[in-house]
């Protein structure tokens, strides 16, 4: 959505606020306060609702909202004194007192041209060579390398560019293709949960990643935890996105065993292919609200990360992963999300994930899109959530 008021403009979608028509940045609760009173114009916003959206009721102190409003008072042009733009109702909240349009962007809006980026190679152990690549700014974050991407391209797509721009706003983003796709070479053995353990420590040793938070979604999940429990000392937080503890063909469930089996007749039959059919297969499954550039990108980008031999074999690899054991092992702060409806990975899992790793957060996202899509609102909700959990000391 996008909302236009005095000489301000919000992009949610993109994360993006403007004054006079220059792009200024926000902190994430600022930026997350500035929403709640925009879907709110000359409404009360009291200092209960203020809590329980931004600090999900958490204990605040008041010197923390105050420290907030005021943020949002400079970044709109405002003082607590004029309160032209942001009013404060006494001992009750806050009210926003200029008018306000709003209307839908566009679901695959023109994006600015790419900045260009490094890529390099790290070894792994066993001596494969892994394409990776940092970019953004900020404090480090690892993106844990998972199926389906291609450095090169993901930089360019109307999915995932706009996913990999709004981090690189607030982290210096660190991210790789996995042994076998994209611009990595192929495996010189069997893909297992070790050796893409080892890929992922491999490029944060070329990175020069010491201690680092991680990103992780889908299959990039339980490589992340195998990791996490693993070197404890490494990770300092944990953000997992749709994973999964225990891979299909470990799972007991009849819908489970036929979830794997289509997906694996969907690679072999169309992988690559532009019909109709099988691009509408797989996009049910994997973004069912993507619109039909989105699924030509996914279309393109299947090759462009693979073959369809090798998508099928680290499709099998994957589904034989199995890091419920290693749960209790994480130590690190870990947020997990999932979305609702998510054809891809159960909800169940993400649900056991969050009860077995000690301390672990977990947010419902109101989506049936696996892969995060733009315009649908619940990518709002993810990347305000990852970042504020990200930013926390």
């Amino acid at each position: 959505m996008i909302h236009r008021f005095a000489d301000c403009e919000l992009d949610e979608d993109r994360h993006e606020f403007r004054r006079s028509g220059r792009l200024l940045p926000l902190e994430p609760q600022v930026f997350d306060l500035l929403c709640l009173f925009l879907r709110a114009p000359g409404a009360l916003v009291t200092r209960d609702q203020i809590v329980a959206e931004i600090w999900q009721n958490r204990i605040v102190s008041e010197a923390a909202i105050s420290s907030r409003i005021n943020a949002l008072r400079r970044a709109l042009g405002d003082t607590g004194k004029a309160q032209a733009v942001l009013a404060t109702v006494p001992r009750r909240g806050f009210r926003l007192m200029a008018e306000v349009t709003t209307e839908r962007a566009p679901a695959s809006s023109p994006l600015p041209k790419p900045a260009p980026q490094r890529i390099r190679f790290a070894r792994s152990r066993d001596g494969t060579a892994l394409a990776w690549t940092t970019t953004g700014s900020g404090p480090p974050l690892l993106r844990a390398g998972h199926f389906l991407t291609h450095l090169e391209y993901d930089w360019q797509s109307p999915i995932w560019h706009p996913f990999l721009d709004h981090l690189g706003r607030h982290f210096s983003v660190t991210r790789y293709d996995q042994r076998t796709t994209g611009l990595s070479a192929e495996a010189n053995g069997p893909v297992t949960l070790d050796t893409l353990v080892q890929d992922l420590e491999a490029v944060a040793d070329a990175a020069g990643l010491d201690r680092f938070p991680v990103l992780a979604a889908s299959q990039g999940v339980p490589v992340s935890i195998a990791f996490a429990a693993r070197h404890p000392d490494r990770i300092t937080r944990l953000v997992l996105y749709g994973g999964y503890a225990q891979g299909r063909a470990l799972r007991q469930t009849p819908e489970d065993r036929d979830r794997a089996d289509a997906i694996l007749t969907l690679i072999r039959e169309g992988w690559g292919r532009r019909s109709v059919a099988f691009a509408t297969a797989f996009a049910a499954l994997y973004a069912p609200d993507a619109d039909h550039a989105q699924i030509e990108d996914l279309v393109r980008l299947q090759l462009a990360s693979a073959t369809p031999e090798a998508a099928v074999n680290l499709r099998r690899a994957i589904d034989g992963f199995d890091v419920t054991a290693m749960l209790a092992a994480v130590r690190c702060p870990t947020l997990v999300l999932h979305g609702r409806d998510d054809a891809v990975q159960p909800l169940e899992q993400s649900r056991l994930i969050a009860a077995r790793i000690p301390g672990a957060e977990f947010h419902l996202l109101e989506s049936r899109n696996h892969i995060p899509l733009r315009q649908d609102p619940a990518w709002q909700d993810l990347m305000a959530r990852a970042i504020d959990f990200l930013s926390e000391p």
